[in-house]
């Protein structure tokens, strides 16, 4: 399971290389934008693009629209479904 960062402050100290650093402040000039800007900017592009990825399923259309079948029909229940039903808790 991925640790939680310190959410308590605003303030978020980074350790790069010096060369790492130059690059970040002259991409940072390319934009006409301060190196705390460019860097937040950045890595709230790449957060959401790995909690878009995480929290969603891509499917097949074909995949997609047996998905969509299922949901308007769904099958009857089998042994099992019936069994895992008569297995739960009666205040569900």
């Amino acid at each position: 399971m991925p640790s939680i960062a310190n959410e308590n402050s605003e303030r978020m100290s980074l350790r790069v290389p010096a060369t790492a650093k130059a690059k970040l402040v002259r991409a940072a000039a390319l934009r006409n934008t301060d190196l705390t800007n460019f860097v937040t900017q950045s890595a709230l592009r790449e957060a959401e693009a790995v909690i878009e990825e995480a929290e969603t399923i891509k499917v097949s259309e074909r995949d997609h629209l047996r998905i969509l079948e299922l949901l308007e029909n769904p099958p009857k229940p089998n042994a099992k479904l019936r069994a895992a039903i008569a297995g739960l808790p009666d205040s569900l």
